[in-house]
């Protein structure tokens, strides 16, 4: 008895699958609750007189609040520029296969990280007492530079350099371990190709390892926007936090100040966030294997179009 192939494939076909949502009741309790917690923290500082909501409102467009945080921006910038430089020299002294190098690197570190940040500011701010000038010249010839340390461009001077020297400890770690993430096939390529072993750092392991280093530098960077407020250590009031400082030992009112201070902070912060995922995104392409939602919808008209034939 014949029958109609095709009839019995359609018999058989499965029927679809009806997807039923995973209900996490536990996951809106939780988000009631910390709503319900946040909901009453801002009624309450926004019904308490003492915020003094008036003068945050005041202070936060002032011009001295706005050009301390230029300065905070100056001093992440530039100690950060010197962290990396240096922490990239000192991170290829580690891993350098001469021995004296490798010594120096260590004690740099040694030192760096084993004091605390404030310490080394102090002792930097204490620098006057130890010297009147500073000059650079040829010896028994002309000075080509010279710079009193008493006044604000040392202070300002002092305050990079201490942040810069500290952080380079850290990037010097970081960029290390970007290096160690490259395989070890790597190195050996460039070395069958006839690269000395400066040669294969500079062309072929630092950019390799520029995925692994950006994302910490990303946080080191924002940490360093933060950690300026410690100039205060130098002594340097004319950061963000000095300025605020400044303002409120003479009106006696620190509460709002501080709150005008860390929404600058956060402000810059979130920008410097944004920054960092766009620059993470673009060093890690071509690494990741998840597929990206455009990618997912393009394989599934793929499909249905193949279906259709």
């Amino acid at each position: 008895m014949a029958t109609d192939p095709g009839a019995t494939r359609d018999d058989h076909e499965p029927e679809p699958i009806e997807a039923v949502p995973l209900r996490r009741p536990g996951r809106w309790l939780a988000a009631v609750l910390v709503l319900v917690l946040v909901g009453l923290f801002v009624y309450g500082a926004a019904t308490n007189p003492a915020y003094r909501w008036d003068v945050y409102w005041q202070y936060l467009r002032d011009t001295r609040i706005a050009s301390g945080a230029v300065v905070t921006l100056e001093l992440t910038v530039l100690a950060m520029v010197i962290a990396v430089a240096l922490g990239t020299t000192l991170a290829v002294m580690r891993l350098s296969p001469n021995p004296v190098l490798r010594a120096t690197a260590w004690v740099y570190l040694w030192i760096f990280r084993g004091t605390p940040v404030y310490v080394q500011l102090v002792f930097w701010g204490l620098v006057p007492s130890l010297y009147q000038h500073v000059a650079l010249g040829v010896p028994f010839g002309p000075r080509l530079f010279e710079l009193d340390v008493q006044s604000l461009q040392a202070a300002f001077a002092f305050a990079v350099i201490g942040l810069g020297l500290n952080e380079a400890a850290y990037m010097a770690e970081i960029v290390r371990a970007g290096i160690n993430s490259v395989g070890e096939g790597q190195r050996e390529a460039s070395t069958a190709l006839g690269m000395s072993w400066s040669q294969t750092m500079r062309r072929t392991v630092l950019p390799q390892a520029m995925r692994v280093i950006i994302p910490p530098t990303g946080n080191e960077l924002i940490s360093m926007l933060k950690t300026t407020a410690l100039v205060t250590a130098i002594p340097l009031s004319t950061d963000l936090f000095g300025r605020a400082r400044d303002i409120y030992g003479v009106n006696f009112l620190p509460i709002p100040l501080l709150l005008v201070t860390a929404t600058w902070y956060l402000a810059i912060t979130s920008v410097l966030m944004v920054g960092q995922y766009y620059l993470e995104k673009y060093y890690s392409r071509g690494i990741s294997r998840q597929l990206t939602a455009k990618q997912l919808q393009e394989l599934a008209d793929a499909q249905g179009e193949a279906r259709a034939k």
